[in-house]
């Protein structure tokens, strides 16, 4: 089970020059969009389908991981452009939200700011310290992938990369709570429970920011889920409206659930204690569970009692 993502050197200042619009994917695509200088352009004399082809294969030789990510990032711009193909009133909405930025990292931090801003904190001030964190830390920049990529595959609902960024409130919240988890370790607790706090009034799900979570997580609708401080959440998790992931009253210290990888918890379940659900297990709907639960077994019930391995 793994709560944090650590990346090679090299994929780091990718990822960098990316957030910044700096990649080769980025500069090609904007010298296509320029008017064209004969005697200075490189490509004159190329096909310019035939130009892209070959630098993004160049591109997926060089550094596979960091192409992958990349493509995310061009499939939704190319998801919004059909999007206001289909609906031209979605057109500034789709400029501002999407097609006006040059990287992922960008756009989220601007669509959390303007989520999460209110009388009191600026969008501008948020979207600044937000972007700060999404531009140094390999980590979330890797984990806000894996999380699309989770929604896109496993949630039927999701229709597209861009839907589940400008919509799914479970995604924008986790995202929220990755950049309150940054602060929280680096002692900016303030600021963390703030973000938290903003949350909670915005999306309705409650999670504390010292709590950890893994990449590829799905918070299927994300409407009353609360977690914990001490929750420990593994890799490519599922889980539905209502449940919570809390202590039993009783303790103090580490009193939260830990959740291995793979695991799917139903709507409105409850896992209460320091209790380890196994990796790939399955809480049903519902279900009270006060006692571990083994690896692939599924449990349900009120106290919830195992019913397969």
């Amino acid at each position: 089970m793994a709560a944090c993502v650590d990346n090679p050197r090299n994929h780091a200042r990718h990822r960098t020059a990316c957030c910044r619009g700096t990649n080769p994917l980025s500069k090609f695509i904007t010298k296509l969009s320029r008017p064209r200088t004969p005697n200075l352009d490189p490509h004159r004399s190329l096909n310019p389908r035939a130009c892209y082809k070959k630098v993004i294969n160049d591109y997926r030789r060089v550094n596979p991981e960091a192409y992958r990510e990349d493509l995310i990032w061009l499939k939704m711009r190319e998801e919004a452009a059909f999007d206001i193909m289909q609906e031209p009133i979605l057109t500034n909405y789709y400029h501002s939200t999407i097609l006006s930025h040059t990287s992922l990292e960008r756009a989220l931090a601007n669509r959390l700011a303007l989520k999460l801003c209110n009388a009191d904190i600026s969008r501008e001030a948020l979207r600044d310290v937000f972007l700060k964190e999404l531009f140094e830390d390999i980590g979330i920049q890797s984990a806000i992938i894996e999380d699309l990529k989770a929604v896109r595959e496993r949630d039927p609902a999701c229709v597209s990369y861009v839907h589940c960024f400008l919509n799914f409130k479970g995604f924008l919240a986790c995202q929220a709570y990755r950049l309150a988890h940054k602060f929280w370790i680096q002692g900016r607790t303030v600021l963390a429970f703030l973000i938290q706090n903003q949350v909670s009034e915005v999306f309705a799900m409650d999670i504390h920011p010292g709590a950890k979570i893994g990449p590829g997580i799905v918070f299927d609708h994300g409407t009353g889920v609360v977690i914990g401080e001490t929750t420990v959440i593994g890799d490519n998790v599922t889980i539905l409206h209502n449940v919570t992931l809390g202590g039993t009253g009783k303790v103090e210290g580490d009193r939260h659930p830990k959740i291995g990888d793979g695991v799917l918890i139903g709507a409105g379940a409850k896992v209460l204690g320091n209790v380890r659900i196994g990796e790939k297990a399955k809480i049903g709907a519902g279900s009270i569970v006060l006692k571990e639960v083994p690896a692939k077994a599924t449990a349900v019930g009120n106290p919830a009692r195992i019913v397969g391995l």
